[in-house]
């Protein structure tokens, strides 16, 4: 099982993210990502996706258009994990 984040561990992961809000009734976070088109939000959601899979860490997500809502969270840790944190750099990253 993986380990949920707390204390000053979990302020300080969540420090190093930008534009990701914690889900207000959740251990959870979420950010909406917004590109020029479709193609671009499909082509992030590609790479997220390989990613994602190499991880066993999938997001919960919808797109609409050129935008792409991610909420993270792991669910066998019942909230915020490391590997949440991670798979949220990767899509900074990526959407760049």
């Amino acid at each position: 099982m993986t380990a949920r984040l707390e204390g000053t561990a979990r302020t300080e992961a969540l420090a190093t993210l930008t534009g990701w809000d914690e889900v207000e009734g959740r251990d959870a976070i979420r950010k909406v990502f917004t590109f020029k088109d479709f193609s671009q939000a499909f082509a992030f959601m590609t790479r997220v996706a390989l990613k994602a899979e190499v991880m066993d860490h999938h997001p919960e997500w919808f797109n609409v258009y050129n935008k792409v809502d991610v909420t993270l969270t792991t669910h066998d840790a019942d909230g915020l994990s490391q590997k949440d944190i991670d798979l949220a750099r990767a899509m900074e990253d990526y959407a760049a």
